[in-house]
């Protein structure tokens, strides 16, 4: 029920953005990937298992989650919850949960890792349409290329691989034997598309779309820091999931109240401050407590213009380092479990000789 109510409120802001939010009249979607620790219990350990890279009894379950966004809301529209580990796992194989989410039409940013063959294929079957960066290890050889539009701006033919492993023979059989992509070098980076008339897309347009992607990047956080989703408290699967789903329900409560006051203040959402919004709406929620009925409307109104307020400067090509400046405390790490290490407290307690 709350991942309902959460999807049907992201996909409700998503429908009543104005065209005008829109890219060229078209939605554009948002996609990536992120993770989540819990509490070390068995069943957490069973259905997510922690690092192979860690002792048993020393790391904590992580599950994976892949979030599909509004670019013009920021509102989550769908959520992937899924093991770091065995059949079915991975950022891919969640994306192809995701994909009935997806609507004729939309327009869909993603990293490079989800530039394949196949989630292309997938996609184009849809009516859907991709921007993403080109993989590092796929190479594109003359032969390939169709046509030139300059500058590093060319369409290429893909041919069909081998079946991978995960699709049955049934679904490999529907699957195009070639595509048509467009590759374009722009902004130092390679960038493939479906979109493919230089015409009416040009190559600053891509450049320019693709730069909001790391807008994700900025929700994540918002999600994970601000609302609090970056270490879950629950002790069951069961529980972990319905955890995410309030956090991402509140997440887009809090995107709602901004939908308002950008269609009030004749802005975009993306124009606000999340975390200023959050701040404004536990301030006000204490004076709803003292005004009933149509003064319950002013303070509303009152809070939605103050949060109007709330601008955030326009920072093209932000660069911020992977490192934070605060050191962490100075406690060691334990090295075996911790009933372990309490049990050698005791016993070195007991080795002590008491002085007279």
């Amino acid at each position: 029920l709350v991942e309902q109510l959460s999807a049907t409120i992201g996909e409700r802001l998503e429908q009543s953005a104005p065209s005008q939010w829109r890219w060229r009249g078209r939605r554009v979607k948002l996609l990536d990937g992120t993770t989540v620790s819990m509490p070390d219990t068995p069943a957490n350990q069973a259905a997510y298992p922690q690092s192979g890279e860690q002792a048993p009894g020393l790391g904590f379950p992580f599950a994976q989650l892949v979030g599909l966004l509004s670019l013009a809301t920021g509102a989550v529209l769908g959520v992937a919850m899924g093991s770091t580990k065995g059949k079915g796992s991975g950022e891919q194989a969640l994306f192809r949960e995701l994909m009935p989410q997806l609507d004729s039409g939309d327009v869909i940013l993603v990293d490079r890792y989800h530039c394949t063959y196949f989630t292309i294929a997938m996609l184009l079957a849809r009516g859907v349409d991709i921007l993403t960066r080109q993989h590092q290890k796929r190479l594109t050889s003359p032969e390939a290329i169709i046509e030139t539009f300059g500058g590093g701006d060319r369409l290429v033919r893909w041919v069909r691989p081998q079946r991978p492993k995960w699709m049955d023979a049934k679904q490999y059989a529907t699957m195009p034997e070639e595509l048509i992509v467009r590759q374009t070098e722009v902004g130092g980076r390679e960038l493939v598309t479906t979109l493919v008339d230089a015409k009416r897309v040009s190559t600053s347009d891509l450049d320019a779309l693709y730069r909001k992607r790391w807008m994700i990047e900025v929700d994540f956080r918002s999600i994970k820091s601000e609302i609090g989703m970056d270490i879950l408290r629950s002790k069951s699967p069961e529980m972990a999931r319905k955890e995410v789903a309030v956090h991402l329900l509140a997440y887009n409560l809090i995107r709602s109240l901004m939908v308002r006051a950008a269609v009030l203040a004749h802005v975009l959402p993306r124009a606000l401050s999340f975390k200023a919004t959050l701040q404004l709406w536990h301030a006000f929620s204490q004076q709803w407590r003292w005004h009933l009925g149509e003064a319950t409307e002013s303070v509303v109104t009152a809070m939605l213009r103050a949060i109007s307020t709330r601008i955030i400067p326009h920072r093209p090509d932000r660069i911020e380092p992977h490192a934070v400046k605060r050191r962490p405390t100075t406690h060691a790490h334990l090295t075996v479990p911790r009933d372990q290490a309490r049990a050698a407290i005791l016993e070195a307690r007991k080795s002590l000789k008491v002085v007279p």
